[in-house]
């Protein structure tokens, strides 16, 4: 499993989430192939290398178009929705900028819908935004976690006046984060870093136990007595108990009863396409002995918020658990083999010196029935054939 892990050494804003995980290695251009989806107008990302502290970084600089008033919340979430990017990406982006409008909606006392957005309304939010997503999932990143955030006193311009330092709507995006005091007059954490890292992390606290293989640092604006950046770890978890994996994940689940059972079908796809791991649905018993279902998501804990929309969405229910799980698995990896009937894909492991078989069932379905035999001897043909290759093939 790929984890990245965020240290916040000089804060967190968006532009320096995205230098650190360009210096990271995430591609440039896909990240800003993400942001051009979006079709603003008079826009810019450069990426150069400075110094902050003695410390070589990326330093993200965002130019846009200056709005003079404040911007319609539902106006930036139509931007997503028209933007071409994939789904999985336009989900979270789109469930990241529902948080922030949530929050903002409650400090103003006004619901989400008749939100304005002053400083967060700007083409340069929806570009940090986008650009950070784009970035973590070119990485590839399966969980991140994220240190205690630096938090400083002081005071910062807004439309509405002198506001104190943490700003409220990034206090408010971190209710139940870890914080550490900075003795500083300065933003450490912006609202749009603190919406990004409490959406992205699946976990807060020290350096994960990983293999290290990536380091990239991101460059704030401004030189403190400390270096004003985010540092990002990227490694590999590493087996721990006889060659297993061993990995946290996240699990969803809800019981419903007053749901149409034609829409499971459709459910269960749209789980799948944004990127569930599993999915199951079990009967029950319910309250008044209702029948009911028992719907369970496996997934990598960046996703969760993007698939808890979806179930809230597609499904009847008001509520859903979601657990942090450790997870146990054989490492495994997919070969094709040639069998009498056609080519399959099966999925190898191997176990105390044994090695096991998984034919992929859609393809042995799809050649039985292309060949008019049983189901059952195109997979026995297709694991004979998968075995016999790996002992004449083994595994470094």
């Amino acid at each position: 499993m790929k984890i990245g892990y965020f240290d916040c050494i000089g804060g967190a804003s968006g532009d320096m989430l995205l230098g650190a995980l360009i210096d990271a290695g995430a591609s440039q251009d896909a990240v800003l192939k993400a942001i051009s989806s979006l079709n603003l107008k008079n826009w810019k990302v450069d990426f150069k290398r400075t110094q902050r502290g003695g410390i070589s970084a990326i330093k993200a600089t965002v130019t846009a178009e200056k709005r003079q008033t404040a911007r319609p919340a539902n106006e930036m979430l139509k931007l997503i929705e028209n933007a071409s990017l994939n789904r999985s990406l336009k989900k979270q982006v789109s469930t990241i900028l529902g948080r922030l409008i949530e929050v903002e909606a409650q400090i103003h006392g006004v619901s989400a819908k008749d939100v304005h957005l002053h400083e967060l309304g700007g083409d340069d939010t929806l570009i940090d935004i986008v650009g950070v997503i784009a970035g973590v999932e070119n990485l590839g990143l399966d969980t991140i976690r994220v240190s205690p955030l630096p938090m400083a006193r002081g005071w910062i311009k807004s439309a509405h006046g002198p506001l104190p330092l943490p700003a409220p709507a990034t206090l408010a995006l971190l209710k139940g984060v870890p914080i550490q005091a900075m003795e500083l007059e300065a933003e450490l954490v912006t609202p749009t870093g603190a919406v990004l890292l409490t959406s992205l992390a699946s976990e807060y606290g020290s350096y994960p136990k990983m293999t290290l293989s990536q380091i990239g640092y991101g460059a704030g604006q401004r030189q403190f007595p400390f270096p004003n950046v985010v540092r990002l770890l990227i490694g590999e978890t590493t087996a721990e108990t006889d060659g297993l994996l061993t990995e946290w994940i996240t699990i969803l689940e809800t019981n419903i009863d007053d749901l149409n059972p034609q829409v499971y079908d459709h459910l269960i796809k749209q789980l799948f396409e944004l990127n569930a791991l599993d999915v199951t649905i079990t009967p029950l018993s319910m309250k008044k002995n209702r029948p009911g279902i028992a719907l369970s998501v496996l997934c990598k804990s960046s996703q969760s918020d993007v698939l808890i929309d979806c179930i809230f969405t597609e499904t009847t229910t008001l509520g859903i658990r979601r657990h942090e799980i450790e997870r146990v698995s054989l490492p495994r990896h997919v070969v094709s083999v040639n069998t009498p009937f056609g080519q399959v894909h099966v999925k190898m492991t191997h176990w105390k010196g044994k090695n096991r078989a998984s034919p992929e069932y859609e393809d042995c379905r799809r050649i039985a029935a292309e060949n008019n035999v049983p189901l059952i001897d195109v997979m026995h043909a297709a694991r004979e054939s998968a075995l016999i290759e790996i002992e004449e093939h083994p595994l470094r």
